[in-house]
């Protein structure tokens, strides 16, 4: 049988109105979990299907719409119905519209930018001219802005005062609003109950590169948008992947989508197998197979933050087949698949060797080769390549970093960089990162001549990579598997910032040369970060401090916006953290920490597995 949508009403006082609103509930026991002395189910009424896409949708359990003026509805009145119309699931913001004027009522662009307060705007109402009944009112909402969400859906944190006006007058006896901005405003409770974070995946534009792995296909690389929560969602997350990557990424990212490209179909759902079909205009009918694929590629990785699906079949306009790509065929397109053995991690252990732990051991063991059993040198940190074959480490006064097989009789070999500066901590090298084409990364903190470099193939001649707008010096950093997007440690001062920079490859004269751009704050209420890792497409795992405040250990996103996971448990004195970038095949966390080196498996807590040891580490 057809699952049930029936309709509850419930009364929402938002801003003192007292309004009515319909909320619908997805599943009948949603009520009684959701709403305390809900009101009593209905006996009768329409029966529809849900499909897949709908089911999947764990978020989609209440509904909230929003209500018309009503006759004679004073301007107070008038503009908080439609603050609050603003905020119902109303798919198109029709009642909204209902609040404006004839002349501006398809005019306004709702989706051209919100603006998201740390609580709802305040609303000041003033008469101009006239009388209370034949004059025209102006209305400021006032707040404390603390991001935005751009026509592409992209969100940027952003701190400020914000104010704005609308203007309001009559029309056919009635107060509209018709002086108003384009896009939303709206509190930062409401945005966490209408909006929820996507990742849509385009390829990873890496020029032709020199060194490294010499991958020839390239992987994609995860572009987090905000969509609304519960209109058609795997629809609107198709619409928005075919509008292209967010400015900050599209320096450095490509779609297989030719331009100009946009459903067919009004509405996407997923069949009874989980599988999906994607009908296409006439922009796609020449694409090669290959083409097709790379756009399925992109289209099964995006929906999967929707919907779980199996597979994508692509159609040209008049519904014959271009393709179709399983999921287990669309993971040679992943940069995650170089993301080394799955459950295994790496530090460094109280006699400065390197060890690997997996997620069954209760104690760590030497790797074999000369960082490890075999004792060549000792050592401050160390990376493990993706392939899980070759290892980088940075000898116990920062000085000199190596790069050697992890295989017993392994030649150690002479240092492939050499620096000079002190021992401390931020002197030195800083741990090194292998990104997904081979290539290692490591920053020199000589505060006199700070450097980000890059080694290409792991072993190549060092060559420093310029890093725009660098305020301080880099003293920690981890590149992506996209080897596109780079996490970085800054400090100036006293003080640690983390910030996330865009890879950009540039030709010239039959050369590739490297630059950092566009650094963005990610965590930008944290005034020290201690240590961070990549822990997902577009997440990362963050040891840090507020103002004042005693360190947490917390996920953030790529874009700044807060991660959507649950709480970690406390832990202090963290100098160190490691995550998987693919969780899926292993949800571990390792932190170098007051006590020695501890792990969190699922459903636990923290677990000492090293009295002595240090800079805990995932292959990458």
């Amino acid at each position: 049988m057809a699952a049930t949508r029936p309709e509850a009403t419930v009364t929402v006082r938002g801003r003192g109105t007292g309004r009515r609103r319909t909320a619908g509930l997805v599943a009948l026991a949603a009520c009684g979990a959701l709403l305390a002395g809900c009101a009593s189910m209905p006996g009768s009424g329409e029966v529809s299907s849900v499909d897949s896409s709908q089911r999947a949708d764990a978020d989609a359990q209440v509904r909230v719409y929003g209500v018309p003026p009503r006759k004679a509805e004073q301007p107070m009145e008038l503009v908080t119905g439609f603050l609050e119309a603003t905020t119902s699931d109303d798919p198109d913001y029709e009642t909204a519209r209902m609040y404006l004027a004839k002349s501006v009522k398809r005019q306004w662009d709702p989706s051209a930018r919100t603006t998201v307060l740390s609580a709802t705007p305040q609303v000041k109402v003033e008469r101009i001219g006239g009388d209370r009944e034949q004059g025209s009112y102006t209305v400021t909402l006032t707040g404390r802005q603390v991001a935005t969400v751009d026509a592409k859906h992209a969100y940027t944190p952003e701190e400020q005062d914000f104010k704005t006006q609308l203007h309001m007058a009559r029309e056919d006896g009635e107060w509209r609003i018709d002086q108003l901005n384009a896009g939303l405003v709206i509190g930062v409770s409401d945005f966490q109950r209408i909006y929820r974070s996507v990742n849509k995946y385009y390829f990873a534009e890496r020029g032709s590169g020199e060194g490294g792995s010499g991958k020839a296909r390239p992987g994609l690389v995860a572009d987090p948008v905000y969509l609304r929560k519960r209109i058609d969602t795997v629809t609107t997350t198709v619409r928005a992947l075919l509008d292209g990557p967010t400015g900050w990424l599209d320096p450095v990212a490509v779609t297989a989508f030719p331009s100009g490209t946009r459903l067919e179909d009004r509405r996407l759902s997923l069949d009874d197998s989980n599988a999906l079909k994607v009908r296409l205009n006439d922009r796609v009918a020449g694409a090669s197979q290959e083409q097709c694929l790379r756009m399925a590629a992109q289209l099964l990785y995006t929906v999967q933050e929707s919907a779980k699906v199996t597979d994508v079949t692509l159609q040209r306009k008049d519904g014959s087949r271009l393709c179709v790509l399983g999921k287990e065929e669309a993971k040679s397109y992943a940069s995650e698949q170089t993301s080394g053995r799955p459950g295994r991690q790496y530090f460094v252990d109280g006699q400065h060797r390197m060890v690997a732990l997996t997620d069954g051991d209760d104690e760590a063991h030497r790797v074999p080769g000369p960082l490890g059993a075999d004792g060549g040198v000792p050592l401050r940190s160390v990376a493990v390549e993706r392939g899980d074959g070759h290892a980088a480490g940075v000898s116990a006064n920062g000085q000199s970093l190596y790069v050697t097989a992890m295989r017993a009789g392994a030649a150690l070999g002479e240092a492939r960089l050499a620096v000079h500066g002190g021992t401390a901590p931020k002197t030195g090298l800083t741990a090194p990162s292998w990104d997904g084409l081979g290539d290692l990364w490591v920053a020199d903190q000589d505060p006199d001549r700070p450097r980000l470099l890059r080694l290409p193939g792991g072993t190549g001649a060092p060559e420093e990579v310029p890093v725009a707008g660098l305020d301080g010096r880099v003293t920690g950093l981890r590149v992506a598997a996209d080897g596109v997007r780079v996490a970085l440690l800054v400090t100036k001062g006293d003080h640690t910032t983390l910030k996330l920079g865009r890879i950009e490859r540039h030709a010239s004269a039959g050369r590739t040369t490297l630059s950092v751009q566009e650094l963005r704050s990610v965590a930008p209420r944290l005034e020290d970060v201690s240590a961070v890792s990549w822990a997902g497409a577009s997440r990362l795992l963050v040891a840090g401090s507020e103002q004042g405040g005693l360190q947490q250990l917390q996920y953030v996103e790529t874009d700044g916006s807060q991660g959507n996971g649950a709480g970690l448990p406390g832990i202090t004195g963290v100098r160190g953290v490691a995550a998987s970038e693919n969780p899926a095949k292993s949800q571990a966390l390792v932190a170098e920490g007051e006590g020695g080196i501890v792990r969190l498996l699922p459903d636990t807590n923290w677990k000492l597995v090293g009295k002595e040891g240090s800079a805990p580490v995932y292959p990458g």
